[in-house]
């Protein structure tokens, strides 16, 4: 059977336009693909439409909107990883009407699909006793209990994204003066995060003590498992996990659930309720837009609300005398008609 356009268009979209023209990190070349997966098994099991007979012409606007519903009601996605395929499809289609333009009036009602509105999420965050806490939990008597307090010292320090950390290799540590950690981001975008002193005493005896501070060893990853291979994201949330679970038998501040993430966040808050200035937080945490880091002063409206109540006193008076005593009152709302 002969390919089909969208099996070609598919194929070069993710094996040479993603990776080659777009630079597209590996992650999200993984991400694309899985959405087209699900695409042609939902075109298999709803539509009895098999892949070798998916067509650009058989994929409508109908038919997207439908798959997105079929994730959505079927497979019980949140509205956001919707909303991450739909994007997928965007760029898809968008790379096709470069390569079609006879059908970029198909495409484009492809294209115009909008991305479902959703609520705006909070910001989850540890407060800085909290993390005090939690990086306390490792045993700094044991190799392994080292080697978890430098790591969750670094996914704190540098706001690394949890991928960002499994990338780092011992050539993207610097400890000379200015110490920094580079780190490769979406986009294989890669930005110089500075680290503070204690962390850096921290990396320099975990270097020491594993042995990764001879020069053919640059290329190393930093961080590896039991098996001495390179840490996996489901690996590092295990770690995290672990501690969390120690930490909540001694205080309650630590919430029941501590994702990877929020150590990002959280460093995020603290670099704001620092004074911090914006622009300096999105380009530590790698930010593109700097609508993305206004999320955090979002976030800390409350924070902020609280500093004013600490800060100035009560001059509104809000005892009120009870009226329900106020007889001329009473008699006057009774004879009302």
């Amino acid at each position: 059977m002969k390919p089909t356009d969208f099996a070609k268009h598919l194929t070069e979209f993710l094996s040479v336009y993603l990776p080659s023209q777009k630079n597209a990190s590996k992650n999200t070349i993984c991400s694309y693909r899985d959405t087209f997966k699900l695409m042609i098994k939902y075109c298999e099991k709803k539509e009895s439409l098999p892949a070798e007979r998916i067509t650009m012409e058989t994929l409508s606007s109908k038919l997207i909107i439908n798959f997105l519903e079929w994730l959505e009601n079927d497979r019980k996605c949140c509205i956001s990883s919707r909303n991450q395929r739909l994007a997928a499809i965007h760029s898809f289609f968008r790379y096709v009407q470069s390569e079609e333009p006879a059908g970029i009036f198909h495409f484009q009602k492809i294209i115009a699909i909008s991305i479902k509105k959703t609520k705006k999420t909070v910001v989850d965050h540890l407060t800085p006793e909290a993390m005090k806490l939690l990086l306390e939990q490792p045993d700094k008597y044991t190799p392994k209990g080292r080697r978890d307090l430098t790591l969750m010292s670094i996914l704190y320090d540098t706001g690394a994204r949890v991928q960002e950390l499994i990338d780092i290799r011992v050539c993207d540590v610097i400890l000379e003066n200015p110490a920094v950690i580079i780190l490769t981001g979406k986009g294989n975008k890669t930005r110089r995060v500075p680290i503070m002193k204690n962390v850096v005493l921290l990396l320099q005896n975990y270097l020491a003590e594993n042995k990764l501070n001879k020069p053919w060893k640059n290329e190393y990853p930093l961080f590896t498992n039991n098996q001495h291979h390179k840490l996996t994201k489901e690996g590092v949330a295990y770690i995290v996990a672990k501690y969390v679970g120690n930490g909540r038998k001694k205080s309650t501040m630590l919430p029941p659930k501590v994702k990877v993430h929020m150590f990002r966040h959280s460093k995020a808050m603290h670099l704001l309720q620092a004074g911090v200035n914006l622009i300096y937080i999105r380009d530590f945490l790698g930010h593109v837009d700097l609508k993305t880091t206004e999320i955090y002063a979002r976030a800390d409206t409350e924070t902020k609300r609280k500093a004013i109540e600490n800060a100035y006193p009560d001059l509104i008076d809000s005892n009120l005398p009870d009226w329900s005593k106020d007889q001329p009152l009473l008699s006057w709302l009774s004879e009302l008609r």
